[in-house]
């Protein structure tokens, strides 16, 4: 068996296997195979691995106490995530690793669905098409489909982030691109920061002024139920709500209440307050609701981002260089004198 020095890497998430290869130079990479299980690191049957391993790099993994337990040689932990929800921070933090997550990595991708799902809301894309394949269109009425599903154009209307992070950001750049005005609202963000391409504005102006509204504000206690009966009361009668981001941002009984009485003239949505989203949940009724199942970060671009974001910071741990987006930097910072 050959001995090395490299520090060795253990990677149960999706990897780009280029960027493997390009790590193999300064380091000893063991990729496992991943699974969607959800389940303990511990429990994969991986204790020589484990045993060995400087480094754990897992997206739903989870790395728990059990897990820590088999590695007592472990100096950082990759979440391949924005958050890293399937890491104890709190054991690791009690050990001194540090937990880095991949912030980003699903941005663009992020940004493509939520404006395609935009797009197929307000010109009614899968409406059209279930019409279609239902075989309604007749000789009798060629016409039918123009009429019934006519819409809006985007130039000149008003897109209405909530949220001008990392999503919030692309969003912009593609409305601007079909000829919108562009307002956001992000409570951490100078009311200049787009300069001409976009506003920073209260919630209440974005949320009554907008044609179309698109969610990408990050769920933290602070924003769960942001928007609510009296914000969704601003919106004009013929505007639309995207949401992929998360939810539970928007509380669910006011908002079935303005889809169920038709209070604006569409929705889309790629998350749900459960998921998946059960067969006899009242969406599926309502014609004017555009549905996908929680897809926009189903991309392997996702893969490779997060991979690049893994491949960087390792190269900073090696080199003895800060790393970037560390969870739990505040808990492993010295106590002050």
């Amino acid at each position: 068996m050959e001995v090395t020095n490299k520090p060795k890497v253990l990677v149960t998430a999706p990897f780009d296997p280029a960027v493997a290869e390009l790590l193999a130079a300064d380091f000893e990479v063991k990729i496992i195979n991943p699974t969607m299980s959800g389940d303990s690191l511990a429990d994969r049957l991986l204790e020589a691995e484990l045993s060995t391993a400087n480094v754990i790099v897992a997206e739903l993994d989870v790395v728990d106490e059990a897990t820590l337990a088999l590695a007592p040689h472990l100096q950082v932990v990759i979440s391949c995530r924005a958050k890293p929800v399937n890491v104890d921070l709190a054991a690791c933090s009690a050990r001194g690793i540090p937990v880095v997550t991949t912030p980003g990595r699903n941005a663009e991708v992020t940004a493509d669905l939520s404006f395609a799902l935009l797009l197929a809301t307000v010109r009614q894309v899968s409406a059209s098409e279930r019409w279609l394949r239902a075989g309604n269109w007749s000789a009798e009425d060629v016409f039918e489909p123009y009429e019934r599903f006519r819409s809006i154009g985007l130039g000149g209307r008003t897109l209405g982030i909530l949220g001008g992070g990392a999503v919030g950001r692309r969003m912009m750049r593609r409305a601007l691109g079909f000829g919108m005005n562009v307002k956001v609202y992000d409570p951490f963000l100078a009311s200049d920061t787009f300069g001409v391409d976009a506003e920073v504005v209260p919630l209440e102006e974005v949320m009554a002024t907008s044609d179309i509204i698109t969610v990408h504000v990050p769920l933290m206690p602070q924003t769960e139920g942001l928007i609510g009966t009296e914000e969704l009361a601003l919106m004009k009668p013929e505007a639309f709500l995207i949401n992929a981001g998360r939810a539970a941002i928007i509380d669910e009984s006011a908002l079935m209440e303005v889809l169920r009485n038709k209070r604006i003239a569409g929705a889309g949505f790629d998350v749900y307050y459960q998921e998946p989203l059960p067969a006899n949940s009242e969406l599926f009724t309502l014609e004017n609701v555009t549905l996908t199942p929680h897809i926009a970060g189903a991309s392997d671009d996702v893969i490779a981002e997060h991979s690049r974001i893994t491949a960087k910071a390792l190269k900073a741990w090696r080199l003895g260089e800060p790393m970037e987006a560390i969870a739990n930097k505040t808990a492993l910072a010295p106590a002050p004198a």
